[in-house]
C-alpha cells in the first residue's frame, strides 16, 4: 500500500496537486505558480491542512496538530485524525460531513462528502485494531461508512450510502447495508 514510503511534505503536497489536476484532466505537470495556485482551491485546502496536521503530530508537536485538524473542521467540515497516515493523491471533491479515522489509507484516495471512516462503537484512544485500514486506489462514494478493524485492499470502490462493517479484497465493488460485493473489477 502507498503510505508505507515516507515522503516529504513537499512530495506529497506536489502528488496531491497533480492528482486533482489529472481528475480535472489537465495532464500538464504542475510548476511554480500554478501548483501555489491549485493549492487555494477548496477541493485542495482540506488537504494541505491534513498535510501539516499530520506531519505536526509527527514531529511532537501535537497542539499545532488540533490547530490545523480544527481548521479543516470549522472551514471545509472534514475531521481527520491527526495520526491518520494517507498516501500522496488524495482528492475530496467535496468534504463537508466527512469523518476520516482510519489507521491508514493508500495513495491515490477519492473521497466524497459524508463518508466516515472509523471505529464502530466509542473509541476515544484510537485503537488501530478498531480502525480500518485502505489499500491504493480507493474511491468512497458519498455518505458511505467504513466502520471497525478491518482491511479494504487496493482498487475497492465503495458506492454512495454503503456501510463497509467487513474486510474485502482487490477490485471489489461494494455496496448496500450492510456492504457485499456487487461487482468485482477487472485489474
Amino acid at each position: 500500500m502507498g503510505v508505507g514510503q515516507d515522503f516529504t511534505l513537499r512530495q506529497l503536497l506536489i502528488a496531491d496537486v497533480a492528482r486533482h489536476r489529472q481528475l480535472f484532466g489537465d495532464e500538464r505537470p504542475a510548476k511554480g505558480v500554478s501548483v501555489w495556485l491549485s493549492m487555494l482551491s477548496p477541493r485542495f485546502l482540506p488537504n494541505l491542512l491534513y498535510r501539516l496536521s499530520y506531519r505536526a503530530q509527527q514531529a511532537g508537536i501535537a497542539p499545532l496538530a488540533k490547530v490545523f485538524s480544527m481548521l479543516n473542521v470549522v472551514i471545509f467540515g472534514i475531521e481527520i485524525a491527526t495520526v491518520c497516515k494517507i498516501g500522496p493523491g488524495l482528492f475530496f471533491p467535496h468534504t463537508h460531513g466527512t469523518v476520516i479515522g482510519a489507521v491508514s489509507i493508500g495513495k491515490d484516495a477519492v473521497i466524497y462528502q459524508g463518508v466516515t471512516l472509523g471505529a464502530k462503537d466509542l473509541d476515544f484512544t484510537y485503537d488501530a485494531a478498531h480502525r480500518p485500514t485502505v489499500g491504493d486506489n480507493v474511491m468512497f462514494g458519498a455518505g458511505s461508512k467504513v466502520l471497525g478493524g478491518i482491511v479494504l485492499s487496493n482498487d475497492v470502490v465503495v458506492a454512495a450510502n454503503a456501510v463497509v462493517l467487513s474486510s474485502f479484497s482487490e477490485g471489489a465493488v461494494l455496496g448496500g447495508i450492510p456492504a457485499k460485493i456487487i461487482k468485482s473489477r477487472d485489474l
